[in-house]
């Protein structure tokens, strides 16, 4: 029985063309086309406006050390700030730089002196570049002018490096060398991607058979209590079978791809994900006695989406969401299997490390067959009285 309810869920996964859109190509199109949204990894050459002021020798050379930062580009040098405003909210630039009238003249005369940064705070990562660009240029500016102050003073260039600097910082970024949006975000994305699909498929192919049989879910009128483990064992191998297949797909060849960071033996990943698979699809079967119609599926867990995405912890630190929260989202696979694959992916560690999630899953793993079973024992005795 297991073996023919495997090869039948196979030919009805192919057959229904919206299940095997998610299935399938929908895995592909998303890794590729998010991965390649992404692919530039880091915002670069964001469009700012200066207005200077001073127009003297030193305000010059300020707005060219702004133009030179990897982050900003000098794309329009206006006389006012109405002007500045104007190319901001046409979309021109997306940041204004402005130098203050007697810049130069203060600097000579050692008073403090500030430079204004206009940036829009709404878009966050705009916001950050236009920050982080500026004030790497006013930091370099200013030990510029404090190094010539001390070499005026009669001291060597050492010493001047050493007074002006006294404590310096080495920074290393690791795991993530680039400090890439792409390469922090897609590693989990794409496991999220990975569950809701699978979730969704499952509860359409449950929402279709009862919109056809009514309360029948793909099961035999002379079904028996004894012979539900199999059916679910079969649905399951079917499903593990796709998804493997898409895994190696969207784990390997678009990691490899994109450049991804990678340190993870591929053997412990694949440990990682089969009980995940298995937990999700078992609460797929679980869920899916639930719909009514096909639709409900797609409705209901699409819905939920940007829920899982959040309370994963990938888009904002799981150590800052509510503790309900965070303990409820443990429902699903996703929450403790995203932070464990990414330790073992891009910082190499072993299996022991993540022995926590893994014992989680494998538990997840149990009691979602056991309400998978009770839900289509349930189902069997509705067959059976109708």
């Amino acid at each position: 029985m297991t073996g023919q309810f495997f090869i039948a869920e196979l030919r009805a996964v192919i057959k229904d063309a919206g299940v095997f859109l998610l299935f399938v190509i929908a895995i592909v199109a998303y890794s590729i086309i998010y991965s390649t949204a992404y692919s530039n990894e880091v915002l670069r050459e964001m469009p700012v406006a200066v207005i200077d002021q001073d127009m003297t020798v030193l305000s010059r050379q300020y707005s060219r050390m702004v133009d030179a930062t990897e982050q900003l580009d000098v794309v329009k040098k206006v006389m006012s700030m109405h002007e500045a405003e104007q190319s901001f909210y046409a979309g021109e630039v997306k940041g204004v730089v402005l130098i203050p009238a007697d810049f130069e003249k203060d600097i000579y005369r050692g008073v403090q002196t500030s430079v204004s940064i206009y940036g829009d705070a709404s878009y966050f990562l705009v916001y950050k570049q236009t920050l982080s660009g500026a004030a790497f240029a006013t930091s370099t500016f200013s030990a510029g002018v404090e190094v010539n102050k001390l070499l005026a003073g009669g001291a060597r260039m050492e010493q001047a490096m050493a007074q002006r600097d006294p404590l310096s910082t080495k920074t290393y970024k690791l795991y993530n060398p680039s400090s890439g949006y792409g390469s922090f975000l897609m590693p989990g994305l794409i496991l999220i991607i990975l569950q809701q699909t699978l979730l969704i498929g499952i509860g359409m192919m449950g929402g279709t058979r009862k919109e056809r049989f009514r309360n029948q879910y793909q099961l035999p009128k002379g079904l028996q209590k004894g012979q539900i483990a199999p059916i679910i064992f079969g649905k399951t191998g079917a499903y593990m079978l796709i998804y493997l297949i898409d895994s190696i797909f969207a784990l390997i060849l678009v990691h490899y791809w994109f450049g991804f960071p990678d340190k993870a033996k591929m053997l412990d990943v694949f440990i990682l994900l089969i009980p995940f698979l298995l937990a999700v699809s078992f609460m797929g079967l679980a869920i899916s006695v639930l719909f009514k119609r096909r639709e409900h599926s797609l409705m209901f867990l699409l819905f939920l989406s940007p829920a899982v995405l959040f309370l994963s912890g990938l888009s904002w630190p799981a150590t800052e969401i509510p503790a309900f929260l965070y303990n409820l989202a443990h429902v699903f696979p996703s929450t403790l299997m995203i932070p464990a694959y990414l330790r073992v992916r891009t910082m190499g560690v072993g299996l022991h490390d993540v022995s926590f999630e893994l014992i989680f899953m494998m538990g997840q793993v149990v009691v979602y067959f056991v309400l998978a079973y009770f839900a289509f024992r349930y189902s069997l005795s509705r067959i059976k009285r109708s």
